[in-house]
């Protein structure tokens, strides 16, 4: 179909697409938040204990992991417009049968389905701003992508805990869970995976896109070798370790921390327990904005780079000195600081992969949520063990705020000015 002629519409297509690609981030992550926020009410209906819990979290990330890359891959020849519809619907029908599971063992296995299905989701919206957003505006559109998202976790608490009063904990996952359907329908019907295709752009805006997306051919058969001989990539790998793992603390037992160890209750448990995705909506879009400026002045490698390092070395003090504090609110907003400066880095850690992927983007930023995946596989379960067998919550946040220092170093091994063809070495 050709692009229309005609003056363009008041809102650029390509922003609609950003906007289709946030509603889908704020949709997915109604059900990671809920079900950290509703854990007590379930480990309580179903006899579970803490470590039991977590391994229902880790078993989403398991399966999550496992189905990213497949996922991404099959997105290239399938295209993101199919790929997208079958992982949100799937989103939508296992929200649902998580309010059907009767046991320890039916609750494992719906959770691991449920990855299976959603893994890709990231790895798949990066493919699209690769075909849809200039280079120059994807950090911005990154950073903006993954603000709608921490602001519907950072609101979730809130609105569970308001739920909570009148529903069962089964009733707000069917609730949560049909949402997706809907948007799935809308997304299938609207979008088309190259601009040329799509009957609402403008010649105009057609042409700053593809002027502008900078995307060289596919790497056919070569893309493995290419992705784990590349220092850029490996490197991008090992930092969003960090990333997920602190997200993953936050999302599962970050209200049990407040609640037990810091002594919050009510609403201030709800206030206090999403804070983090809260100030993550900030911080996404700043950085965003930040490494797409810095990128025009410096050049994409220390546009990229002075942001990842130094969100990542933010996020180790803040995550210390929440450990540290004696104080619970002074540890409370630590903690939220610390997730939001690693947040910081999104912006620039997915534009680094579609800056090194090209049309491969899928796929290398798969490559990266996967080992951001084993941290959020990790995480739950190693605060379980160390809690059970300490007794002191501070020492996984010891924990994390390592993790967050290393990651600062492995940003200064990454060139996002360099090509994946060319970076290998």
């Amino acid at each position: 179909m050709k692009p229309s002629a005609a003056a363009p519409a008041r809102l650029p297509v390509r922003y609609r697409v950003v906007g289709f690609a946030i509603s889908l981030a704020m949709v997915t992550y109604l059900d990671r938040v809920c079900i950290g926020t509703l854990a007590p009410e379930i480990m309580r209906d179903l006899g579970l204990s803490r470590l039991q819990m977590s391994y229902v979290f880790s078993a989403f990330a398991l399966s999550y992991a496992l189905f990213e890359v497949p996922t991404a891959w099959w997105a290239d020849r399938a295209g993101s417009r199919r790929v997208l519809t079958r992982i949100v619907a799937w989103w939508s029908a296992f929200t649902i049968a998580t309010a059907a599971a009767w046991s320890y063992a039916s609750l494992l296995a719906v959770r691991f389905l449920f990855g299976a299905g959603e893994a890709g989701a990231w790895p798949n919206v990066a493919r699209v701003f690769s075909r849809w957003i200039p280079s120059s505006e994807r950090g911005t559109v990154q950073g903006v992508f993954f603000a709608g998202a921490h602001l519907a976790g950072g609101l979730t608490p809130l609105a569970i805990v308001a739920l909570s009063r009148w529903l069962h904990w089964r009733t707000i996952f069917v609730l949560f869970g049909s949402v997706g359907f809907v948007w799935a329908w809308g997304w299938h019907r609207w979008f088309r995976d190259e601009p040329a295709e799509h009957a609402a752009i403008s010649a105009g805006e057609l042409r700053h896109i593809e002027s502008g997306r900078g995307l060289p051919p596919e790497h056919g058969g070569a893309m493995w070798k290419l992705l784990i001989r590349s220092r850029s990539v490996l490197a991008l790998c090992g930092s969003y370790f960090s990333n997920s793992y602190g997200f993953y603390f936050v999302i599962t037992w970050l209200p049990a921390y407040l609640a037990k160890a810091r002594g919050f209750e009510s609403a201030a448990l709800g206030i206090f327990a999403g804070l983090p995705l809260i100030l993550s909506v900030i911080a996404d879009v700043a950085g965003g904005w930040l490494t797409d400026r810095l990128s025009r002045r410096l050049g994409l490698r220390w546009g990229r780079v002075l942001v990842g390092t130094g969100a990542y070395l933010a996020a180790c003090a803040a995550m210390a000195a929440g450990a540290a504090a004696a104080d619970a609110r002074t540890s409370a907003i630590s903690i939220a600081l610390a997730l939001a400066a690693s947040m910081f880095a999104l912006g620039p850690s997915w534009a680094a992969c579609i800056d090194l992927g090209g049309r491969s983007s899928g796929v290398v930023s798969a490559a990266m949520n996967t080992t951001g995946q084993v941290g959020a596989i990790l995480s739950p379960i190693v605060l379980a063990a160390i809690v059970e067998r300490s007794g002191n919550w501070a020492i996984p946040l010891y924990v994390m705020a390592g993790l967050y220092a290393a990651s600062s170093l492995l940003w200064l091994l990454v060139r996002a000015d360099v090509k994946l063809e060319e970076s290998v070495g």
